[in-house]
């Protein structure tokens, strides 16, 4: 007969690896010096972005670089916004304190959508936008994204119509290829920077510590001001949305990230439709089997995920999904560890974050699991969890 084995952990000991695994999560992001067919996946949402390059930008071959400079900054740089966000707090003594923030964007259709990233905009309580000269539109916030950083703003076009950012193809992206971006760095009005595509399919994360695919690197002068601001191809075309540099000190030294414009693609659709990208989730808390077992603590597998509560209602409990239990000792039980979800192995967090990204609400997915010491796979459909639903807390991640 089989010997039945329960792996035991106290609730203490659980949760301090989750607050550190946190911590640990935040460390890595900080490195990072963060400055302030169009068809949606899982709607139906059909938006019109621009493709098409305009006649007036000459073949880049056949004219100078300097004159491919000018022609793509004279013809698209009224596209590119200036965005000033305002936001107001209350001192201990109900004193009212404004605080301004300013950062980039780009105009993406005639309706007046403009996109940017979710971290410019971010706890705004007003948002004002110029397109050049001295008229300010007021703007309001259509939807964010914080796991891609990517925001959507709408201002009322005016009569004369809007100079419209078209979209490129970051897919197909070379290393050398030249860029330019245009932005407002340091409150300085459309400044105009270039350089090449340094590497391609950089890992970078989001504020809220979940990981950006396939983000761009450019030498190209990227400072603060330039976050959420186009990063263009020599025919005009925005590849990259400009969001993040590596420094020490704060300022450009060549190494800046733009997020690919096929993440936007896929995003903005949504976020004009529902104000939200609605992505399915597993609807478990979660912690790594790696941050249990480094610490000492013994488990019967060495990889995969713990799964510490199943959310109600979500696809998680639906299926069946055990959490952890406490026995009457006070000791918690281990329930199921995730191994693997179609074959892909679940070896930590961003692993399970980037194979949900690329499914939409209502697959079946073959969910892997180390349950009572033996292994089992059960099939679990992927829904998503309300908005208004309560969070687990603070220390636990959810998906």
């Amino acid at each position: 007969m089989k010997e039945s084995i329960n792996y035991q952990l106290s609730l203490r000991q659980i949760i301090f690896v989750a607050a550190l695994s946190g911590i640990v999560a935040l460390g890595a992001a900080a490195c990072l010096d963060r400055f302030g067919g169009f068809m949606a996946s899982n709607g139906s949402a059909t938006v019109a972005l621009a493709e098409n390059t305009p006649a007036s930008i000459s073949e880049p071959s056949v004219v100078s670089d300097e004159q491919n400079n000018i022609e793509v900054y004279k013809m698209f740089s009224p596209g590119v916004a200036f965005i000033t966000t305002t936001s107001y707090t209350q001192d201990f003594f109900g004193q009212i304190d404004e605080g301004k923030g300013s950062g980039s964007g780009s105009v993406i259709d005639a309706e007046g959508h403009i996109i940017t990233n979710f971290h410019v905009i971010e706890g705004a309580q007003k948002l004002s936008v110029s397109l050049g000269g001295e008229k300010i539109f007021p703007a309001k916030l259509i939807g964010g994204d914080p796991d891609t950083d990517i925001a959507v703003l709408k201002i009322e076009p005016p009569s004369e119509g809007l100079t419209i950012i078209p979209l490129g193809d970051s897919d197909k992206l070379i290393v050398g290829q030249k860029v330019l971006a245009i932005g407002n760095p340091f409150g300085l009005d459309r400044t105009l920077t270039t350089g090449v595509i340094s590497g391609l399919q950089r890992p970078i994360r989001a504020r809220n510590g979940r990981p950006i695919e396939g983000a761009i690197q450019t030498d190209a002068s990227i400072n603060p001001g330039n976050s959420g601001g186009p990063l263009l191809d020599k025919y005009g075309k925005m590849i990259g949305i400009n969001s993040q540099i590596l420094s020490p000190a704060g300022g450009s030294v060549g190494v800046g990230f733009a997020i690919p414009v096929s993440i936007a693609k896929r995003v903005v659709p949504q976020l004009i439709q529902f104000g939200e990208v609605k992505r399915p989730k597993l609807g478990a808390s979660l912690i790594s089997v790696k941050q249990v077992v480094e610490r000492g603590f013994n488990l019967p597998v060495s990889e995969g995920l713990i799964v510490q509560q199943v959310i109600a209602g979500g696809s998680a409990q639906r299926a069946g999904l055990r959490g952890l239990k406490q026995d009457a000792n006070g000791e918690i039980i281990l329930g199921d560890v995730i191994t693997a979800i179609d074959g892909t192995n679940m070896s930590d967090l961003d692993d399970l974050y980037r194979f949900l990204d690329k499914k939409q609400i209502g697959d079946s997915v073959q969910v892997s699991l180390f349950r009572d010491g033996a292994k089992t796979t059960i099939p679990v459909k992927l829904i998503a969890i309300s908005q208004t639903q309560p969070s687990p807390p603070r220390v636990i991640r959810r998906f």
